[in-house]
């Protein structure tokens, strides 16, 4: 099992930091949410104001399992808020891009007409794997760090020909072993992860057993509040459009007692690669980025 707050920490100073790809995040290769959180954990440590609010990336080429170096440059800071550009390196070749904007708490217009979709909670509902038939392909190791709890049992009711018709999911998540972190960084890399991963498993539902792989091109997350006081995480996610090769797909993340504390979403680029994968989510493929 990974350790998501070990598996992100970050070395150095004065914009030069390094840090490991754990095999332990493995989806495919490392997935790329996991990446992403690296990015912004290298942020925090420039930032001046300790409040993510953004983090807007393009996934380069995939990430190996092995030791990175990033560039952390602050182009903007101000009084109340901060850009910070971010640039993960392996052997001198960039594989992710990134923004980071911060932003001070402090007065303004406020109103919160958003609403929860109506689920049970997710103690009492059962897990994928007390659901699925077989364990999962230990080749991705990412499911041994993420508990979740299933709402949609009827799209498994058939498991693995079920089809669902519409490209959307909800789900609840949990980090495992420890749920959430004191570092604001850290604990808004949980929204960015599932804001990543969870894009192709929504796009995929219409289309089980495809040939076709659903790498992510880039991610956007905006972090509205903390949910450092938050275990569990609603995952809401949709993919509308499939057109020319390209999937859009959005999600918001929501906490068990109805804040919305992330939204944002992905492009995804439909590949086919020297082999079939399949695109379900009943197969839990994580999207390798491109």
């Amino acid at each position: 099992m990974g350790n998501f707050e070990l598996d992100t920490r970050i070395k150095g100073a004065d914009g030069k930091y390094t840090a490991a790809i754990s095999p332990d995040w493995r989806a495919w290769g490392p997935a790329g949410g996991y990446v992403a959180a690296i990015a912004l954990r290298a942020a925090g440590m420039e930032a001046r104001i300790k409040r993510p609010a953004s983090f807007s990336g393009h996934f380069i080429r995939f990430a190996d399992f092995a030791p990175v170096d990033i560039d952390v440059t602050p182009v903007h800071s101000g009084r109340r808020a901060e850009s910070i550009h971010v640039v993960i390196r392996q052997d001198d070749r960039a594989i992710l891009q990134a923004v980071v904007r911060t932003a001070a708490e402090g007065p303004g217009l406020e109103h919160d007409v958003s609403q929860m979709p109506d689920v049970p909670p997710p103690h009492g509902l059962k897990t994928f794997l007390d659901l699925i038939p077989e364990p999962p392909d230990q080749e991705s190791p990412f499911w041994n760090n993420i508990e979740s709890r299933v709402i949609q049992v009827h799209r498994l009711a058939n498991f693995p020909d079920d089809v669902a018709d519409t490209p959307d999911m909800v789900e609840w998540y949990r980090f495992q072993p420890a749920a959430t972190f004191d570092d604001p960084f850290v604990d808004a890399g949980r929204p960015l992860l599932f804001m990543d991963v969870m894009a192709s498993f929504a796009a995929g539902q219409p289309h089980p057993n495809s040939d076709y792989q659903s790498p992510n091109i880039d991610v956007t997350c905006w972090f509205h509040q903390s949910a450092q006081d938050a275990e569990w995480l609603l995952v809401e996610y949709e993919a509308p459009i499939a057109k020319g090769a390209l999937m859009g797909a959005t999600g918001r993340i929501w906490t068990e007692d109805g804040r919305l504390i992330a939204s944002g979403g992905s492009q995804m680029l439909c590949i086919i690669p020297g082999a079939g994968v399949p695109a379900s989510r009943h197969h839990k493929p994580a999207p390798a980025e491109a």
